[in-house]
């Protein structure tokens, strides 16, 4: 298979731990340019997991003009939408981080230059590629759980806020925890749910312990002055056709209830958690039972059989996507209205009022 030449704008902790190393394990990609605004975060990356020749650079658009099949956008949120559309509209397909954008009219902006350029815009919603991800979702497809009427999206951590990078910079994240860890719950939820058309939103978020000296974070102290975000938001969403939603999101709350990028969705055949592993409740024989599948290896779309991350997955489909025209499992349409929900919570939060959608 003919390896695609790459270019990655954004040469921070998602770029290195996450997108090169998978990129460069899959053995379909040639990276053979690195951009970052701080030129010796694009010369490291370049060291690590480019070739002799790979061409580092400070701006973006000077990359854009390199001979590349696929550019990937894993720079702070604020850009995301304006160097996804410059790369499509150089004729470059895209991988652009999560979430697509700050808000739903960036979103929609970038699904236009993708219809116009004909160029692939995928969202990195890895989540999905999980085994039990996967297997959930399976299940949701057949009609195993009903209809689901009622679910919860979690993304809730009791103290690890990141204190590094620009996380704490609500200019360039446009949130905190909702925008960074709530997304990708949300995302699993309305995925499994199969529903996407959306009634109303009503949000809160908080700066309750953001100022507190006493923090007990797992990374480390943050600076009080610096937490510019929320520290929690929470959302309740109704559906359309009267289903709804409870959006929870935290990088520090006073709670011992941690789960991070899962849902739990109630149906009218059976209910399903990943508090514990993936968990189906049903009845059966007139006895409430809970099954817990066997997800460590076959039986597991993309994985049986192998040791690949979710992330290896993401990198392989999204190569198939390009080359051979591929389905994409995350359409950008469904991640622009991830976008629109998160960014109605904040609406919501800071008007005191419901939003209501078209």
């Amino acid at each position: 298979m003919r390896k695609l030449k790459a270019g990655i704008v954004g040469c921070g902790g998602i770029a290195n731990a996450k997108h090169l190393p998978s990129m460069l394990k899959s053995g379909l990609f040639e990276i053979t340019a690195f951009c970052d605004i701080v030129r010796q975060r694009a010369e490291d990356s370049k060291k690590q997991f480019g070739l002799p020749d790979s061409k580092v650079f400070e701006n973006y658009r000077e990359l854009l003009m390199e001979d590349l099949d696929v550019v990937y956008v894993t720079t702070p949120n604020r850009s995301h939408a304006e160097i996804s559309i410059a790369a499509m509209e150089a004729g470059k397909d895209v991988m652009c981080e999560k979430p697509m954008a700050i808000t739903y009219e960036e979103a929609e902006k970038m699904i236009k230059s993708s219809k116009r350029t004909h160029k692939v815009l995928n969202i990195a919603y890895q989540n999905r590629y999980r085994p039990d991800s996967a297997y959930l979702q399976e299940m949701c497809k057949n009609g195993e759980l009903g209809e689901i009427y009622f679910a919860k999206a979690h993304a809730l951590r009791r103290r690890a806020v990141p204190t590094w990078g620009v996380f704490l910079n609500e200019e360039e994240q446009g949130g905190g925890p909702l925008i960074d860890i709530g997304t990708h719950a949300l995302d699993l939820t309305l995925w499994m749910m199969n529903n996407y058309d959306v009634k109303s939103v009503t949000g809160a978020s908080f700066h309750k312990l953001s100022n507190q000296t006493e923090q007990g974070n797992a990374f480390g102290n943050w600076d009080p002055e610096k937490f510019t975000v929320e520290d929690s938001a929470f959302g309740f969403i109704r559906m359309k056709n009267g289903a709804v939603i409870e959006l929870e999101a935290s990088w520090a709350l006073n709670t011992l209830e941690v789960d991070e990028a899962k849902t739990s969705l109630c149906g009218t055949k059976a209910g399903a958690d990943m508090k514990d592993g993936l968990r189906i409740n049903r009845i059966h024989h007139n006895v409430p039972v809970v099954e817990k599948p066997d997800l460590s290896g076959s039986g597991v779309a993309f994985f049986a059989g192998s040791n690949k991350s979710e992330a290896d997955v993401e990198q392989e489909l999204f190569y198939h996507i390009v080359v051979d025209g591929a389905e994409q499992v995350v359409k950008p349409e469904q991640a622009a209205v991830v976008t629109r929900i998160l960014e109605a919570i904040y609406r919501s939060a800071e008007s005191g009022e419901t939003i209501y959608f078209d």
